[in-house]
């Protein structure tokens, strides 16, 4: 290793304690890599007059990463380090912006949502919703993906009109999108909520409630390797996901990565990023 590369990497290192002292205690500081980090995607300039430290104020860009929503990251079963398209497209905005990249992964969206409205953090992955944008401002919609209902195979209840009932108990996420959308929409039936997303189906099961809701992808996954549960037909709500900086930042930052999230669309980078890990329960947002 020469000298340079030396001196990168005790660079790295200072980064990444001074972002602990931050306040990143409590969650796991999960890569810090430069910005040269190649996703195995086209990269190309990113055409904006704001600096990168307007983006990233520490000189380090952080960005947190669900790893309760499988569709958009995951843990590496080799690594251990986050992978998925939130992933691809972190990489690929601190390179456009030539800055060091910290992620930090979560295991809730509202973990997530904390560390974003708190500027712990400065970029995150959202599904779009009223609450949360109290304290984030959203990009457009990146990808689309569907929230379904699981029930088992002996309930009476057929279809998705049938949940809102008063002798049903449904379980969410707590924090998620889909339980900021039943909070909002549900009548009678009662919310029961796990602690994370990746819980739903387990306490759900443990407890004998009537209902799961969640991701479509993760339900279908949790029914293939759990006997006697279905999907109800269909889907309740079409969650948007979009990236998201704290509100309290500037329009031209929030300007920046609207027109980053356009740019990755429209050139396909999205596209490719599902397709290249595997992903089929989620589509390109309009």
């Amino acid at each position: 290793m020469n000298c340079k590369s030396t001196d990168r990497m005790h660079q790295h290192e200072a980064l990444g304690a001074n972002l602990v002292r931050r306040g990143l205690a409590g969650y796991v500081l999960g890569l810090l890599v430069m910005a040269s980090f190649s996703s195995g995607l086209v990269a190309a300039e990113f055409p904006s007059a704001v600096a990168p430290t307007v983006l990233a104020p520490t000189g380090v860009l952080r960005v947190v990463i669900n790893l309760g929503n499988p569709i958009l990251a995951r843990k590496d079963a080799q690594s251990g380090d986050p992978v998925g398209v939130s992933v691809d497209l972190a990489s690929e905005l601190a390179k456009r912006l030539k800055t060091p990249l910290a992620l930090v992964p979560v295991n809730s969206a509202g973990n997530a949502v904390d560390l974003v409205t708190r500027e712990v953090a400065d970029v995150g992955f959202f599904a779009i919703d009223p609450v949360r944008g109290q304290g984030i401002a959203f990009t457009p919609a990146y990808v689309q993906i569907e929230g379904s209902y699981l029930v088992r195979d002996g309930s009476p209840i057929k279809s998705n009109e049938e949940v809102d009932r008063p002798d049903h108990r449904i379980v969410v996420g707590k924090g998620s999108a889909y339980d900021l959308f039943l909070t909002r929409e549900i009548k009678q039936a009662q919310l029961v909520r796990a602690a994370t997303s990746p819980e739903v189906v387990r306490y759900f099961v443990e407890n004998n409630a009537e209902v799961a809701a969640g991701v479509r992808q993760q339900l279908e996954a949790d029914a293939r390797s759990i006997p006697g549960l279905r999907l109800l037909e269909g889907r309740f709500m079409v969650i948007d996901q979009a990236m998201g900086a704290p509100k309290s930042r500037s329009e031209a930052v929030h300007a920046q990565l609207r027109q980053f999230v356009a740019d990755m669309k429209s050139s396909g980078f999205v596209a490719a990023s599902l397709k290249r890990h595997g992903i089929d329960g989620a589509v390109v947002a309009p």
